[in-house]
């Protein structure tokens, strides 16, 4: 993944997770209050914000150190932990679907294996 993609991505994910936020928020606060999911939606935009900052970081790091290859790959971990992770959230919280639940942890290993690759890019500085 290049630098520049990563930082697109970084920027329509930032821009979806305020939109998404927002209309948990204001527009559906009382139906996810009223099925119980309103804690559940708030962490998958919160898990969504931090990854999608921390892809911004890694982005204009790719930039800079272009041989930081791994950066791409730490990137790509995090992008699919957010589809996986907040994503399946998002479906659960609007769908009732349960078995997404199942689902939902594969994001969290996404994420952790995405700050393995950053700990190993970093030994490279």
């Amino acid at each position: 993944m290049t630098a520049r993609l990563i930082l697109q991505l970084a920027a329509l994910l930032g821009a979806l997770g305020v939109g998404i936020g927002a209309f948990g928020a204001h527009g559906l606060r009382a139906m996810l209050e009223a099925t119980g999911r309103f804690d559940t939606f708030e962490t998958a935009v919160r898990y969504q914000f931090y990854h999608t900052l921390s892809l911004l970081a890694v982005g204009v790091l790719l930039y800079v150190r272009p041989e930081l290859r791994l950066l791409g790959t730490t990137a790509g971990l995090w992008l699919g932990g957010i589809l996986i992770f907040s994503g399946s959230l998002y479906v659960l919280c609007f769908t009732g679907i349960k078995w997404l639940g199942a689902v939902t942890p594969l994001g969290g290993l996404l994420f952790i294996a995405g700050w393995i690759t950053l700990l190993l890019a970093a030994r490279q500085l």
